[in-house]
């Protein structure tokens, strides 16, 4: 009788979870959002013990902090571990990316074309969470087929710690999204001409890199008057 009268309350509970990490992934609820229990819990029709035990498990997956005097939010980027993944990611999908580039089909490197082409597309009207989502599709088409599972066990790692920290550079310096397109175009036709695999593995390591410098160009705070 007990466990029965527990599905509802776990079924909600996984509503509630779903409903706020959608939005803490979309940005709608972006880092040192307050997640106030009472709201959450009317906006989505359900009693605050289910939506709390969500924000249990969001913050057992560093997705949520609890602060003093404030209460439930929105856990804040860590710029430190920022710089380690891209760097960590960088190395490991450049060498993805050249263990690759001998079997991406024709086909494969249209599509990642397309891709791009959508991307700068956004740069109109930017949206950075949805250039984001291109940049990582157009990144899995390159790196699909590598054939070490160790580097792509890796590169998954370092993608996946990249949604943890749920940040897009492009949001802090949105004219790198531009540099990036025209990065992934050189990139594309390095692997077009079949270039050199240590080429395009230092194209696509520099093209990470590139990204993470002006992350870090955009934190320096510079002297009035220089």
């Amino acid at each position: 009788m007990a466990a029965a009268l527990a599905t509802p309350a776990v079924g909600k509970a996984q509503l509630a979870y779903d409903w706020l990490k959608m939005r803490i992934n979309d940005g709608t609820f972006g880092p040192g959002y307050r997640l106030v229990l009472d709201q959450i819990a009317r906006d989505i029709s359900m009693s605050p013990v289910p939506v709390r035990e969500a924000i249990r498990r969001l913050e057992a997956e560093g997705l949520v902090t609890f602060a003093r005097n404030v209460g439930a939010q929105v856990a804040m980027l860590d710029p430190t571990e920022y710089e380690y993944t891209m760097q960590t990611l960088g190395l490991v999908e450049g060498a993805a990316t050249a263990l690759s580039a001998p079997t991406l089909t024709a086909d494969a490197l249209g599509r990642a074309r397309q891709i791009n082409e959508d991307m700068a597309e956004t740069l109109t009207h930017f949206d950075p969470v949805r250039f984001t989502a291109l940049n990582r599709d157009f990144h899995s088409v390159l790196y699909s087929t590598c054939p070490n599972p160790h580097i792509l066990d890796l590169v998954h790692r370092g993608w996946n710690r990249l949604s943890v920290l749920r940040e897009s550079t492009f949001g802090f310096v949105p004219g790198r999204a531009a540099e990036s397109v025209a990065e992934h175009s050189r990139l594309l036709d390095l692997l077009d001409r079949k270039a050199p695999s240590l080429e395009i593995e230092l194209a696509a390591r520099n093209h990470r890199l590139a990204t993470l410098e002006a992350f870090l160009a955009s934190r320096t705070v510079r002297p009035e008057g220089k």
